[in-house]
């Protein structure tokens, strides 16, 4: 019988103490640090910042060294990123320099970071992977599981594919992240507002290692540039979300594109459709049960469609989303932990499960 693997946990924030939750239900996996931002998480115990209700004998550290010094065998980074996304690229970099394995839930682009990042700094990752002997997974729901795996997998079905879409369709109304749903989003800032997310070639930057993925995935090479589409609408009274107020007539429900094209036919697609409360926006998709959803549509022969819904046991389908998010990567970390040295992608993994998890 292996041993199990160490693992460290980076951050205890809305994905982390999922994460920490996941690694201490995980059989092949042993809980051995915790890593915080915040003071004054500072040595508290992690199944207190889990809210699981029990000791589990691990302190928060706000330490790096502290922390590494528990000799992981992989690190479950899920610290915020989007705010910081290449002096997050760094941090990564620093743990495979140290022999350490990293899951990590951004930032998002190096999902599939081909043709996006320059080529040297994708060199960089694996440099460093391979002096420390270690590998970088990033993944999650989306970017992540919902859009790489599960499509592709659904694909394998298909005789003829004349486009791949993804989509996410949710609620934002309960997400507790503020600096996403204002910053990044702009909800509750004017129509006409200069969001960055919404800045020519961003999209792209972000969700367009999804439709790169997909592409390589399917043997496709795609036009260049990615084609984006956003539309932003205004809130039709005052709207009251976990993270910001909306107030009438500023931005409350956002609907964007990211294209991958062949030969001008746009084959490969990735769309999302957020709203701030269910009732918003009626003629844009719905989920076809519950206020979020990821929906897989595959046009050729045959018509694919498949609807993930989701919710949590404790929570709505935001909280099962940071679930799903940190279950992706805690369920991943034997075989990151088995992979070559450096940069992992989906398409470079074996079939990940929930070995172990069955209820007893």
């Amino acid at each position: 019988m292996k041993p199990a693997l160490r693992v460290a946990v980076w951050a205890t924030g809305t994905v982390g103490r999922h994460a920490v939750a996941g690694v201490d239900a995980h059989p092949d996996l042993d809980l051995c640090g915790v890593w915080t931002s915040t003071p004054a998480k500072a040595g508290r115990d992690a199944g207190e910042l889990a809210g699981l209700g029990r000791p589990l004998g691990v302190l928060a550290s706000t330490d790096r060294a502290e922390v590494l010094a528990t000799r992981p065998d992989a690190i479950v980074h899920a610290a915020m990123t989007d705010d910081r996304p290449f002096e997050a690229v760094e941090d990564l970099i620093g743990f495979l320099a140290d022999g350490v394995n990293v899951l990590s839930s951004g930032p998002v682009l190096l999902q599939y970071p081909h043709g996006i990042l320059p080529p040297e700094m994708i060199a960089r990752i694996d440099e460093a992977g391979a002096a420390g002997g270690a590998s970088l997974h990033v993944n999650g729901i989306d970017p992540g599981f919902a859009n790489d795996v599960l499509p592709l997998v659904l694909t394998s079905v298909s005789q003829r594919i004349d486009q791949v879409r993804v989509l996410e369709i949710a609620d934002y109304s309960t997400y507790v992240q503020p600096f996403v749903m204002s910053e990044l989003f702009g909800f509750g800032q004017a129509l006409d507002a200069e969001v960055p997310l919404w800045a020519p070639g961003v999209l792209s930057l972000a969700w367009g290692s999804v439709v790169r993925q997909l592409a390589a995935g399917l043997g496709v090479t795609l036009d260049e540039p990615l084609r984006e589409t956003v539309e932003r609408r205004p809130a039709r009274r005052d709207v009251a979300t976990a993270s910001v107020p909306i107030a009438a007539g500023t931005t409350a429900a956002v609907r964007f594109t990211v294209e991958g094209l062949v030969d001008g036919e746009p084959r490969i697609v990735l769309e999302h459709v957020t709203r701030t409360a269910p009732d918003q926006e009626p003629d844009w998709p719905v989920p076809a049960a519950g206020d979020g959803c990821y929906r897989v549509v595959i046009t050729g022969e045959p018509h694919l469609e498949c609807e993930l819904v989701h919710r949590g046991e404790h929570g709505d389908h935001n909280d099962s989303g940071m679930i799903m998010t940190a279950q992706r990567l805690v369920n991943a970390v034997p075989a990151v932990v088995a992979a070559p040295p450096g940069l992992v992608t989906a398409l470079d993994l074996p079939l990940v499960t929930g070995r172990g998890l069955v209820a007893s």
